[in-house]
């Protein structure tokens, strides 16, 4: 393949980028950074905003595949933030994919984009979006699904994968943060729930992505359809949380709360940071409660 990878310094962007060089493919990536890793085994290095469309589109030159891994993430900002860059960034890419005659785009979204706040246990993806979201990052990644599954057609077939909880060597987003709660302990048990919570190691959800680029073609089987990406070995949720702490040596986490009281205590600082203008994630928002 000659692969571009948007959101090239991310975790999965980064491993998918890896992994095509390995395999023998000519591989480019497109992020604002630049990456001395990736350049020193071969990969292209492309420069730039996902929201500058000459930039993206010059990217896209003589590529067959894109595989669009770059979003803006997180619990907290403004609206018009996500959207340009999930949403208005999705549409430059389409568009780049159509300009440049690019047949394949595996969008990488996120289960959330289907999450209503209450249990998901046991959907699949006939799962409707919801009406309304308690996070930008769900919202805007569900708009820019939606555009992604509806472009598949003739010249362009799309698929959209919903990794959820990717972890393993490379992440500078979970485990840093969650070891970082605990060791200011700031991290609580809310409520009594232990929900079931699926997870994904990074090589599982790279070769899923591979495969989704080597099975996509015009009316294939997987174009226009979003699929969810799991392990297949669903963990109690303060499990995984007390691995992963155990694995940075430290202990599991025994602080409690109501969950009652984390919802009014997530209002609160919701409504705080509003007034204020902040844009530091606050300590506590609705939809890490939810979740």
């Amino acid at each position: 393949m000659r692969a571009l990878v948007t959101g090239g310094g991310g975790f999965l962007g980064a491993a998918l980028a890896r992994k095509l060089r390995e395999r023998g493919d000519e591989v480019r990536v497109f992020g604002r950074g630049s990456y001395a890793e990736l350049e020193a085994i071969g990969i292209d290095c492309a420069r730039g905003d996902i929201t500058d469309y000459e930039a993206l589109k010059a990217a896209c030159d003589d590529r067959d595949v894109v595989f669009h891994a770059a979003a803006k993430i997180g619990l907290w900002g403004r609206y018009e933030d996500f959207h340009a860059v999930n949403v208005e960034g999705t549409k430059n890419v389409l568009r780049a994919c159509l300009e440049q005659g690019i047949g394949k785009l595996v969008f990488t979204s996120s289960p959330s984009v289907v999450f209503h706040g209450g249990d998901v246990e046991g959907v699949d993806e006939s799962a409707p979006y919801p009406e309304t979201y308690d996070s930008f990052y769900s919202q805007t990644k569900a708009l820019s699904e939606q555009m992604v599954l509806a472009a598949d057609h003739d010249k362009l077939s799309t698929v959209s994968l919903r990794p959820h909880l990717i972890w393993g060597p490379g992440d500078r987003n979970l485990l840093p943060r969650v070891v970082a709660k605990a060791r200011a302990g700031k991290l609580f048990r809310i409520g009594d729930d232990n929900k079931l919570v699926d997870t994904i190691y990074v090589d599982d959800a790279v070769s899923a992505h591979l495969l989704a680029a080597v099975q996509l073609a015009p009316r294939s089987e997987i174009s226009g359809k979003a699929y969810f990406l799991s392990g297949g070995d669903p963990r109690p949720f303060w499990e995984i949380v007390d691995r992963m702490l155990g694995a940075a040596g430290l202990g599991p986490v025994k602080k409690r709360m109501p969950k009652p009281l984390a919802y009014a205590l997530a209002s609160a600082c919701e409504g705080t940071w509003r007034v204020l203008g902040l844009s530091s994630e606050p300590p506590l928002t609705k939809f890490l409660v939810d979740t």
